[in-house]
């Protein structure tokens, strides 16, 4: 079962790296699934990403207290507005933009409503 979810921290942390730089792809869920992950499969893989420069102070904010970062949040918010931009630019189907209207508005629902960590209030 170790295998497994080592497996799955990498997959999920192999995404959220890629969303740093694709604005289609959030980073943040992935990188918490990473930690989820590595919790269960590797302490040392574990250890190495919530100790990370990059992606420690989002996980421990989310452990400690379910809280996003009012950054964090800011550029999720905007890629998701746009990629949605992009979308309605490139006149896509509106099937297409419905679906991506109601998976971004989630999204952005979501991370917009959780709490900011006590450093960000």
């Amino acid at each position: 079962m170790r295998f497994v979810w080592i497996t799955l921290g990498t997959l999920a942390l192999g995404l959220g790296l890629l969303g740093v730089v694709l604005p289609v792809l959030p980073t943040t869920p992935f990188v918490l699934l990473a930690a989820f992950s590595y919790a269960r499969g590797s302490d040392r893989m574990h250890r190495m990403l919530v100790e990370s420069r990059m992606f420690g102070p989002m996980i421990a904010d989310w452990q400690a207290e379910g809280a996003i970062s009012r950054r964090a949040k800011i550029t999720a918010a905007s890629m998701m507005l746009l990629v949605f931009a992009v979308s309605l630019w490139m006149r896509l189907p509106w099937q297409a933009l419905l679906f991506q209207g109601l998976a971004m508005g989630g999204a952005a629902t979501y991370v917009l409503t959780r709490p900011l960590p006590v450093r960000d209030r």
